[in-house]
C-alpha cells in the first residue's frame, strides 16, 4: 500500500504529532508498505524534497500571519499546485491527514478525494470546531473546572475570537470531513465525544502509540544529568512539553508552594524552553516564594530527553485545557514513572487512577497537590505505580499496536472509496 501522510510540521523533532507520524511511517515501511510525508515549511529555500529518518518528505512552502488561519486553513491556495503534482506523480493509494489546520488546509482532503484517493483524517485536537486549545468548557476558577459545556456557538466563539471569528468556518470544515473523508479517527474516546457533540462524524478511536527505546539511559548518564541540573539529593517533580498557561504551569507553581514547607528537598524540573518559563512564569514563582525550587532544562531531545525522564520521581500533566491525549504521559511511563494527569480530556484513558498514577482536577490545587504528596511520602507506592505504567504502555500503547489499528482503518477506507454509498 502507498500511504501519503499530511502533517503541518515536516520535522519530527518538533511536536509530538509530527514525531508520531514519522514513527508510524517507519513502522509501516518495515511491514512492506511505501510511505511519504507532506509537510509545511515557512522558509522558501527549505521547500525541497528531503529524506528524514528514512522517509521521503515533500516540504511545501506556506507562510502567512496566523491571525488569518480561520480563512486560509479552509483553502490555502498556495498548496494547490504542488500538492496536486505530488498526488499525481507519487500516486498514493491512501492519504492519511494528521495536523492540517494551518498551512496544508482542509482543501487538501478534497484534492485527494477528487483524484480517487482514499482519505483518512485523524483528529489530534479540537480544531475541527474550535479555533484554539479548548479552555472555555469547564467554567474556569469560578466553577472550579466542574462544567462541561463543549459545544461551539456564536455566544461563546465571537467574544473569544473577536475579529478572528470567521462565519461559516465550522460548517465548511464539517462539509469537507463528511464529503471527502472515508474514515475519521480520534486519538481518544474523550475527543470523539466532544467532536460528536459538535456534529463531527467520528468512526473510531485509535490511541496514540510510542516507539519504545531499545535501551534506557545508564545510571551514570542519569546521575550526570541530575548533577548538571542541581537535582542531586532531591525529590524531583517534572512537567514537560510546550510551556503555556493552558498546560497548567501556573497551577503547578501554586501546588509547589503548598508542598515545599512539608517536603524541603522537593524541586520542580521544567522540561521546556527556559526563555518562555523566565518570561511567563518566573514572576509568579518569585511571588509564591518557590523560584529557587524550580530547575529549567531548556528544550530537550534525543538522549538528553531520555535522561531527564529517567531522573525524575513523579511526572505531572496539570493541563487546564482539553488535553486530548498527552504523549508526554506515555514518555514518562516508558521510564516507569508514576503520572498525575489532568481530569480534562483523554488522560484518564492513558493513566489508570490509583494504579499507574492519579487523575486530578488542576483547579483543585490542594487536591492535586495532595495526590503529589501521596507519592512523595510513599516512594514504594510511586515505584509500584511506575512499574504498572510501564506494563500498561507495553500492553496498550506501542507503535506496533497503533499501526495495526490504523491498517484496519486504511482497509475500511479503501473499501469505502471503491464502493461509495
Amino acid at each position: 500500500m502507498r500511504i501519503l501522510f499530511l502533517t503541518e510540521i515536516a520535522d519530527p523533532g518538533v511536536g509530538s504529532s509530527s514525531r508520531l507520524t514519522f514513527q508510524l511511517a517507519r513502522t509501516l515501511e518495515a511491514q512492506g508498505h511505501q510511505c511519504a510525508v507532506v509537510g509545511a515549511v515557512q522558509e522558501r529555500d527549505e521547500a525541497t524534497p528531503a529524506e528524514v529518518q528514512g522517509i521521503s518528505v515533500f516540504r511545501l512552502y506556506s507562510d502567512y500571519p496566523v491571525r488569518f488561519r480561520a480563512w486560509r486553513s479552509l483553502h490555502n491556495s498556495c498548496m494547490d499546485q504542488p500538492l496536486e503534482e505530488i498526488l499525481r506523480d507519487w500516486r498514493p493509494d491512501l492519504v492519511h491527514a494528521h495536523l492540517i489546520h494551518t498551512h496544508i488546509g482542509y482543501h487538501a482532503l478534497t484534492q485527494a478525494k477528487r483524484l480517487g484517493v482514499a482519505v483518512v483524517f485523524t483528529a489530534h485536537d479540537v480544531m475541527t470546531f474550535c479555533y484554539q486549545k479548548l479552555t472555555c468548557f469547564h467554567g474556569g476558577e469560578e466553577h472550579g473546572g466542574q462544567d462541561f459545556d463543549v459545544v461551539a456557538r456564536l455566544s461563546k466563539c465571537i467574544p473569544c475570537q473577536r475579529f478572528r471569528f470567521r462565519p461559516g468556518r465550522n460548517r465548511r470544515i464539517g462539509q469537507v470531513l463528511e464529503r471527502d473523508v472515508d474514515r475519521l479517527t480520534v486519538v481518544s474516546d474523550a475527543l470523539g465525544e466532544v467532536l460528536r457533540m459538535n456534529q463531527v462524524r467520528v468512526h473510531a478511536t485509535v490511541h496514540n502509540g510510542l516507539s519504545l527505546q531499545e535501551s534506557l539511559p545508564a545510571a551514570d548518564k542519569v546521575a550526570a544529568f541530575r548533577r548538571k541540573h542541581d537535582l542531586e539529593g532531591r525529590q524531583v517533580l517534572a512537567i514537560g512539553g510546550r510551556l503555556h498557561t493552558q498546560k497548567g504551569v501556573g497551577k503547578l507553581l501554586e501546588m509547589l508552594a503548598l508542598l515545599v514547607p512539608k517536603y524541603p528537598d522537593l524541586c520542580l524540573l521544567v522540561m521546556g524552553k527556559a526563555e518562555i518559563y523566565n518570561q511567563e512564569f518566573l514572576p509568579q514563582a518569585q511571588q509564591l516564594g518557590v523560584a529557587d525550587r524550580v530547575r529549567t532544562s531548556g528544550w530537550l531531545s534525543g538522549a538528553e530527553l531520555q535522561q531527564a525522564y529517567a531522573a525524575v520521581d513523579i511526572f505531572v500533566t496539570p493541563s487546564i485545557c482539553f488535553d486530548t491525549f498527552g504523549m508526554v504521559n506515555l514518555e514518562a511511563m516508558e521510564h516507569s514513572k508514576p503520572v498525575i494527569a489532568t481530569s480534562f480530556g483523554g488522560s484518564r484513558e492513558v493513566v489508570l487512577h490509583g494504579e499507574t498514577g492519579f487523575i486530578a482536577n488542576p483547579f483543585d490545587v490542594p487536591g492535586f497537590a495532595g495526590r503529589i504528596a501521596e507519592l512523595l511520602q510513599d516512594p514504594a507506592l510511586a515505584q509500584q505505580m511506575g512499574a504498572a505504567g510501564r506494563l500498561r504502555l507495553e500492553d496498550k500503547f506501542t507503535i506496533a499496536s497503533m499501526a495495526g489499528a490504523y491498517l484496519e482503518q486504511y482497509h475500511e477506507a479503501l473499501a469505502g472509496a471503491s464502493n461509495p454509498s
